[in-house]
């Protein structure tokens, strides 16, 4: 096909879209949206973490009134870590000789020079935002916009649950990933969901849409499973349905590099379930937070190495689908290395993506005009039904002024991997 020469010709260009640092030309138009940093469960008042974003580092506090904030990761006065110090009401104290900064950065005390040059000095502060369970920041240049909203998330009559990980590649291979429907047949053939042709190229599509890539499946009798890419690293779909109580699983997620070589795919599902339906839920997500108790990550590592096979694996104590992904995408390679890929009709929602970072990263860096992404609410995910009934997506239970409970579905042990992951490592 004459479209899958010319298109496998962006794979050089591609590289540009995976280096995501400070500088960087990804790591400059990354910035320049929210971006998800943190659960706001795990960050606790008075408390402060080190975390790395893109390669950068960074200090992330709560302070005493309950207000998170954000500040360079080090003292400009000789450059200890600054999270290894105090929170004094919503001010930050240094360890190593007592300096303090506010909220905003400024420097408001120096002991030992009886703060003879307090306002020479100052640390980055950057905008920080609560929302749906997470804390989202804005490490761009300029004024920060407004942080986007997803009302189907907010008020519903139902729940919202977090259950995010990390991934030990770059972010790219993740973000593709969701964009390629093919692979389901033959990573995931597990789930009961799968058929026969899930994912044939010849029937999958993807237009651009005014957020994004709107990618879609026509099945062979005319029905539609429709899901939503969010330029740039946002994805709002319908997974393969586990849960007979749930069907398909609505959800959004977020790939945020922490370095090219890992990354975190914050998420969000939305559960329009009340009373004893909702509480059964509930006590199954729960339980299952005790039954896992292997890290996918480390598991992976060993299938990737040879020292075990998903043939094997105990499916109660892992995450197969994480499991399953990580197999994949971590054995692409840390970085995927595209120049000598082949693509097909198969990967057309890979291409999409691609066109569209191409032309904006173009143009970001040239400073001309980007395109400004919005999503509105007929921007949506769409599935057909199960067992006769219709899908259960795009708003059921809207309409109600009570905000939708945020509920930790995180496995322990995944809580634990990705705190480690997120909390940047002291020799580097």
């Amino acid at each position: 096909m004459a479209e899958t020469t010319s298109i496998a010709s962006l794979s050089n260009r591609a590289m540009e879209f995976v280096r995501t640092g400070p500088g960087m030309p990804a790591g400059r138009y990354l910035r320049q949206f929210w971006q998800p940093v943190y659960h706001s469960v795990d960050l606790a008042a008075g408390r402060a973490v080190k975390i790395r974003i893109m390669s950068q580092d960074f200090t992330l506090y709560r302070g005493q009134s309950g207000q998170p904030h954000l500040v360079d990761a080090r003292c400009p006065h000789r450059g200890t870590q600054l999270s290894s110090g105090w929170i004094e009401g919503d001010d930050l104290r240094c360890f190593y000789h007592g300096w303090k900064f506010a909220a905003d950065g400024s420097c408001i005390e120096q002991p030992a020079e009886e703060n003879a040059f307090c306002s020479k000095v100052s640390i980055a502060s950057y905008p920080v935002r609560e929302y749906l369970g997470f804390i989202f920041a804005f490490l761009g240049t300029g004024k920060a916009p407004e942080l986007p909203r997803h009302p189907e998330f907010e008020h519903f009559d139902g729940m919202v649950e977090i259950d995010s990980y990390s991934r030990d590649c770059n972010y790219f291979q993740n973000l593709e990933n969701a964009l390629d429907m093919s692979h389901i047949g033959f990573v995931h053939a597990d789930n009961a969901a799968v058929f026969k042709g899930v994912g044939l190229g010849r029937l999958l599509d993807a237009e651009e849409s005014n957020w994004g890539v709107t990618y879609g499946f026509t099945r062979a009798d005319g029905q539609r499973r429709v899901q939503q890419f969010g330029m740039p690293n946002i994805f709002y779909l319908t997974a393969l349905p586990t849960d007979a109580d749930v069907g398909w699983q609505e959800s959004m997620f977020w790939w945020v590099p922490l370095d090219d070589h890992r990354h975190m795919q914050f998420s969000l599902h939305r559960v329009p379930a009340q009373g004893k339906v909702a509480e059964r839920l509930h006590g199954r997500r729960q339980a299952r937070r005790g039954e896992i108790e292997v890290a996918h990550q480390d598991l992976a590592r060993d299938v990737l190495e040879g020292r075990a096979s998903l043939r094997d694996v105990d499916k109660k104590k892992v995450d197969l689908v994480r499991l399953q992904d990580d197999v994949a995408q971590v054995g692409q390679g840390l970085i995927a290395e595209r120049d000598g890929e082949h693509l097909g009709r198969g990967d057309i929602g890979v291409i999409a993506i691609r066109r569209l970072w191409t032309r904006e990263l173009g143009a970001f860096l040239k400073g001309r005009p980007t395109k400004k992404w919005q999503r509105d609410a007929a921007i949506g995910p769409r599935a057909w039904g199960l067992a006769g009934n219709p899908a259960r997506i795009g708003g059921q239970g809207m309409g109600t002024t009570k905000a939708a409970e945020v509920i930790d579905v995180r496995p322990h042990v995944e809580i634990a991997v990705q705190l480690k992951a997120l909390h940047a490592a002291v020799d580097k």
